[in-house]
Formats: C-alpha cells, sequence, structure tokens
C-alpha cells in the first residue's frame, strides 16, 4: 500500500462517515420542527394502534373486567363459533351488506359524476358557491343531521308537507318508525353529506390534466361530454381505482354515528348492523372477549375484501394500492 497516497476528499464524492453524520445533524437540527411534528404523529400512532394490538387476545380468552388479563383463561376459537351459531348473525350481515352495497353502488359513482359535472362550469363564483354548499354537511356532526332528519321526517315534518301537497300521499307518514323506509334514508343521507366532500378529491385529480389534451380534442371537434368521457375520466382512473378499493374493504364499516343516531325500536330489523351489534354486546352487555372476536373477525374480512379488490383493479388497469 502507497503511504503517499492522499486521503480521499469531499470533491471526488468520497465523503468520509463522521462528515455525513454532522450534515445529516444539520439537516435534521434546520428541520427540528417539522421533525417534532413527525415523531408526534409517530407516538400516536405506536400508543392507539399498535400498543393496543395486544388486547385483540382478549378474542380468544375469557376475559373479565374485575381480574387482569393476564389471569383471563385461554378459550380458543370459542367466540367465534358462538358467533356463527348466533340467531342475529344473518339479519347483522344482511343489514350490513346491504346498505354497504347500496352506497357503493349509489353513492360512489355520484360524486365522480357530481366533480365532472362541477369541471365543466365556467364562472368560478358559481363553481365556488356550488362547492361551499356542497360540502358544508361534511363538517357537520351526525348527531346534529340526525335531528335535522328526524324533524323533517317526522309526519308534522317539512317532507310529509309537501308530498301532501303535491298529492303523492294522502296521510302523512312517520319515515323513521318505518323499517321499509330506513336504507333509504341511510342512503340518502350519507349522499346529502358526503357527495361535495367526496368530489374535492376527483376535482383535485382533475386539475392536473394537461390542457394541451383538451386544446387537441377541441381541434379535433370533440364536444363536452366526449371530453369528459376521452380525456378526463381516463386520466383520473388512477384516484378512481384507488378510492374503489378503499371503499370495498369498507363495506362492512357502516358508518356507526349514522346508523345510531337514526335507529330505534320500530326500525331495528332493518337497522341492526354489525357496529351496533359489537357496541351491544361489548359496550352494553359487557361481554368485552365476544365483541373483540366479532370485531377480529370483521377486521379480517375487511382485509380480505382489501387484498382482493386491490388485485383486481391492478389487473384491469394496472392501477393498486401495493
Amino acid at each position: 500500500m502507497n503511504a503517499n497516497a492522499e486521503a480521499p476528499s469531499p470533491a471526488s464524492g468520497m465523503v468520509p462517515g463522521s462528515e455525513r453524520r454532522k450534515s445529516w445533524l444539520r439537516k435534521l437540527y434546520r428541520q427540528r420542527y417539522l421533525q417534532v411534528m413527525a415523531l408526534l404523529g409517530v407516538a400516536w400512532m405506536i400508543i392507539f394502534n399498535y400498543i393496543p394490538m395486544y388486547w385483540t387476545t382478549i378474542a380468544f380468552r375469557d376475559y373479565d373486567i374485575l381480574r387482569p388479563m393476564s389471569e383471563a383463561p385461554w378459550v380458543g376459537l370459542t367466540h367465534f363459533k358462538e358467533f356463527f351459531q348466533d340467531d342475529y348473525l344473518w339479519p347483522v350481515i344482511r343489514n350490513t351488506l346491504g346498505m354497504s352495497l347500496l352506497k357503493l353502488i349509489i353513492n360512489f359513482p355520484l360524486p365522480i359524476v357530481f366533480a365532472l359535472l362541477l369541471n365543466e362550469v365556467r364562472s368560478l363564483r358559481f363553481k365556488k358557491s356550488i362547492q361551499t354548499i356542497s360540502y358544508l354537511p361534511h363538517f357537520l356532526s351526525w348527531v346534529i343531521l340526525g335531528g335535522i332528519l328526524a324533524n323533517w321526517l317526522a309526519d308534522v315534518g317539512i317532507v310529509n308537507q309537501i308530498l301532501m301537497g303535491l298529492g303523492f300521499i294522502n296521510e302523512p307518514i312517520f319515515y323513521l318508525a318505518e323499517p321499509n323506509y330506513f336504507w333509504s334514508i341511510v342512503v340518502a343521507s350519507d349522499l346529502w353529506k358526503e357527495l361535495g366532500w367526496s368530489a374535492i378529491i376527483y376535482l383535485a385529480a382533475m386539475s392536473g390534466v394537461s390542457p394541451d389534451l383538451y386544446e387537441a380534442a377541441t381541434m379535433d371537434g370533440a364536444g363536452r361530454f366526449q371530453k369528459m368521457w376521452r380525456i378526463t375520466l381516463p386520466c383520473i382512473k388512477g384516484t378512481i381505482a384507488i378510492l374503489f378499493i378503499l371503499a370495498v374493504s369498507g363495506l362492512l364499516n357502516s358508518n356507526f354515528d349514522q346508523i345510531l343516531v337514526l335507529r330505534n325500536s320500530l326500525n331495528e330489523s332493518t337497522s341492526s348492523v354489525i357496529d351496533i351489534y359489537i357496541y351491544q354486546v361489548g359496550i352494553l352487555d359487557s361481554r368485552f372477549s365476544y365483541s373483540a372476536a366479532v370485531n377480529l373477525l370483521k377486521s379480517l374480512i375487511a382485509l380480505g375484501l382489501l387484498l382482493g379488490a386491490n388485485q383486481i383493479t391492478k389487473r384491469l388497469n394496472g392501477t393498486s394500492l401495493f
């Protein structure tokens, strides 16, 4: 080895390890406020998402709140078997999947259509007004919206007054007391609350479409609807696919807040969903191990739906979450 060989200099691209460390520490110090914000998010995730995973083991134990979990005996798959033998199983699954599939079929494509139409509005003031009006209900809680809907749908509410005034019905109907109307009320109210907010994502994706494509289509004689079908939709298909995957994975989530404020003893036959069932047996009946088992089973099914939808969209258009 040549003793006179010069040490590698930073100019040659070979920076010593100590210099790289100092450079990294200086960069970390410059970003100290951002790093603290990021660490708070990581700490929140660890505390509330990862540490509680240990408590999912109560799904396989006979847990009692009066004694430590370490003393709870293991019972294996007993709670899972009990759920499959429960008389409420099929009504709960029917109601959950029924409302979720209706939301997927109706409420998933309508924000796309709304965003496409709103994207064609040329008046900026009118466009902003429509956006504000449409996504304002998103910021109201279901407790407030539930009270509004209960008043509107009561037998002396505005809905009955309008329908009777137009001659569609002869006598008032208390809609929340009729089980046959509950699914329609849930789907329509969810659309009312989330239509504008969901459209924001698609509008953001549309803003990234190159204007050159529209100019070329205009020169070729394409109309507005042809541009939407041939240019806008293909350019945002990745966003649509990702949101579709997330929507499919949440089929067993039935919006607990919404169902809780709209349900009552009269519409119980069509308003009992998995989330309400878990709440009743877990919190009200204090069957913690059983409710944990049902919730864990629901999470595993949701994971399967996520993986399945991800593979389907990946094969159809090459877009996937992973």
